[in-house]
């Protein structure tokens, strides 16, 4: 054995894509399938009856709040919607990190 493969290589923009893609997919359409039962937290909380004490979270009005879009009125396409915007800002802030990383390494490398 040389050690050499006869596999072909895939290049690093058609890895990302196709894993964004995935993403997306997963965020957007199987997110349809979620669960509609509570949390654990909320469920533990109902069963040991001290629920009614929970306050709101400060972010409990922002547009993605309770994994849902504010102003949609289907429950499924909000979720999927909520799941899909969240992939994409992650997304993003990965690639500004990984953008920002990749600078600061090239920069040292440097004399």
């Amino acid at each position: 054995m040389s050690g050499t493969t006869d596999r072909p290589r895939i290049s690093t923009r058609r890895l990302v894509g196709v894993g964004l893609a995935v993403c997306l997919v997963i965020a957007g359409i199987v997110s349809f399938y979620a669960s509609s039962h509570p949390d654990g937290l909320e469920y533990v909380a109902s069963s040991l009856g001290f629920e009614s004490v929970a306050r709101d979270s400060a972010t409990a009005g922002s547009p993605l709040a309770d994994y849902s879009v504010r102003g949609v009125s289907d429950g499924r396409l909000a979720g999927g919607l909520a799941g899909v915007v969240g992939a994409v800002v992650v997304g993003l802030l990965m690639f500004g990190l990984v953008r920002i990383i990749g600078r600061r390494r090239g920069s040292a490398a440097r004399p």
